[in-house]
């Protein structure tokens, strides 16, 4: 066993980041403390400014992993009955479709093989007639490593009648997102993503579209842990709903501060970069990208085929002993990709020069690294570690 810290270059969780980590030792204070509610302040501002939202939207973190992200929509948004309309072009578009189905939706799909992105005029076909309630899809598919249209399939979306719920959970954070130009309803992430704080909130943003659809609903939200109503009597009015985890707040707010310093195009840029010198590194002992279009190459999570007679659990559990984890792939995918996290602290070129000169010991293959650094340029070398 490595003894240097571990290198966690999954496509979640990455690994902290240095003002989060600092911020989990806060004093422990309650959730109703006038200094959480004036944090919570801060984080919801800053949220808006994450996901580009309009005045007015409702932002807030739910108390659980962008999974409850994503059921919290279908609860608070969909009724038994209500027709639905879904991307699915990967394993997290098919759990949106699972979900949606379990809140009683008769759910619709359009799809995608994996490592396809979808085809917004698929969405045009099916949304004709106007009885879709929701569309839903997923901006970074994480298990494939494609980035669907969304700018396409919003455009698709507007003007019928129905809330667009958009899974930014690999995209927000790392790129500039613009929920108000797409006139996206509900959107969200998880905090252990491109933010590179702990596991265990996800932040959203509720357009005041869905709010009205929420307050008019014909039946109870059956998830009554994150139900609006809720949530917006401790975000808003500052009265008890839930015990929310406030050591997770104070990590949150400095990561997501941490980011907006930043600059979401600066890490947009260094996430691009990081990936353009891992993918030359890797070319030439065999792994090719998954998705064949560098257009809709997700930037965060970088998908690769393995190269020809590699053992893909073994080289991992290879890697894992010598204090470096790597994600294979799920589903039809597994034993056939490997998935590198590109987010948040993980897109760091020092970590990626580690993981290359590990990869070049367990595979007895030389030029990897020197092959990275040849490709990267001294502004992103420069961002090797986190600021201060």
């Amino acid at each position: 066993m490595s003894a240097r810290p571990h290198l966690l270059l999954t496509p979640g969780p990455t690994p902290l980041h240095p003002a989060a980590r600092e911020a989990l030792g806060h004093e422990a204070l309650g959730h109703m403390d006038p200094e959480v509610f004036a944090l919570n302040g801060e984080i919801q501002a800053d949220l808006r400014t994450l996901y580009g939202a309009p005045d007015g939207t409702f932002t807030a973190l739910l108390a659980g992993t962008g999974s409850l992200g994503m059921e919290a929509g279908f609860a608070n948004l969909v009724e038994p009955g209500d027709e639905v309309l879904i991307g699915v072009n990967g394993s997290f578009g098919a759990r949106m479709a699972e979900m949606a189905a379990r809140y009683g939706a008769r759910v619709r799909t359009v799809t995608a093989a994996p490592g396809e992105p979808l085809n917004p005029a698929a969405f045009v076909d099916a949304l004709a007639g106007g009885r879709v309630r929701l569309v839903a899809v997923v901006h970074g598919e994480t298990s494939t490593g494609v980035l669907n249209p969304l700018s396409e399939i919003a455009e698709a979306v507007r003007g019928n009648g129905a809330l667009l719920s958009v899974d930014a959970v690999t995209t927000a954070g790392m790129q500039p997102f613009d929920m108000a130009g797409l006139e996206a309803d509900y959107v969200y992430t998880g905090s252990q993503k491109c933010l590179s704080a702990p596991p265990g909130v996800a932040p959203v943003a509720v357009s005041g579209r869905a709010l009205a659809r929420h307050a008019g609903r014909r039946t109870p939200v059956p998830l009554w842990y994150a139900d609006f109503a809720g949530l917006r009597d401790y975000w808003e009015a500052h009265s008890y709903h839930h015990t929310v985890p406030v050591s997770l707040h104070f990590a949150l707010h400095a990561a997501l501060r941490a980011a907006l310093d930043e600059g979401l195009p600066q890490r947009q840029a260094r996430a691009a970069e990081v990936g353009r010198g891992v993918l030359a590194a890797l070319e030439p002992l065999g792994f090719t990208p998954f998705v064949p279009d560098p257009d809709h190459r997700l930037p965060t999570v970088l998908a690769l085929r393995l190269p020809p007679g590699l053992d893909d659990a073994a080289t991992r559990a290879a890697l894992r002993a010598r204090g470096v984890s790597v994600a294979g792939g799920m589903g039809a995918t597994a034993g056939q990709i490997w998935r590198l996290g590109l987010m948040g602290e993980g897109a760091r070129p020092a970590l990626y020069h580690r993981f290359l000169t590990e990869l070049e010991a367990v595979m007895g293959v030389r030029g990897a690294a020197k092959r990275f650094g040849a490709v990267l340029s001294e502004e992103v070398l420069g961002t090797s570690a986190a600021p201060a």
